[in-house]
């Protein structure tokens, strides 16, 4: 075995941990605001009115790190499978959902201001929904793309 081999087998294995290390925070943060923190504080008795006010601070700030870290996995999708390999695996269509999400979730927050609507809490837990699919999927490797 060359030593460029091993070498590659160790980039496999960095971007397999940075795969899984980056999906356990945007998805694992998401899940555990909505129905972790949040409930919590209802709980503990603290005034609804503040709960909404921390959830409305804290949700763009998730979202934007879980586009960021969608991105992220994105290019190490698309390094291990190929460009053309992207667009047809369900990792990479669920990734571009998820970018796309977050997108719109920004973009309907900055146009729904005064109305609230019920867009950015719908965007954030379909966010949170693809990063459950998401899990699901194997991480990518030589092997699996």
């Amino acid at each position: 075995m060359s030593r460029f081999a091993t070498f590659e087998s160790l980039r496999l294995r960095a971007a397999s941990a940075s795969w899984a290390l980056a999906q356990a925070f945007w998805v694992g943060g998401l899940w555990l605001l909505h129905f972790v923190v949040l409930p919590g504080l209802d709980r503990i008795g603290l005034a609804p009115l503040l709960i909404e006010e921390i959830a409305a601070g804290l949700r763009p700030t998730l979202v934007g790190f879980a586009g960021f870290c969608a991105l992220f996995q994105a290019l190490l999708l698309a390094q291990v499978t190929g460009f053309r390999g992207f667009w047809r695996d369900p990792r990479g269509q669920l990734l571009l959902i998820v970018l796309g999400l977050a997108i719109g979730h920004f973009a309907g927050r900055t146009a729904l201001v005064a109305s609230g609507g019920f867009w950015p809490v719908f965007s954030y837990l379909s966010i949170a929904f693809c990063g459950v699919l998401l899990a699901l999927q194997p991480v990518p490797n030589k092997d699996v793309g």
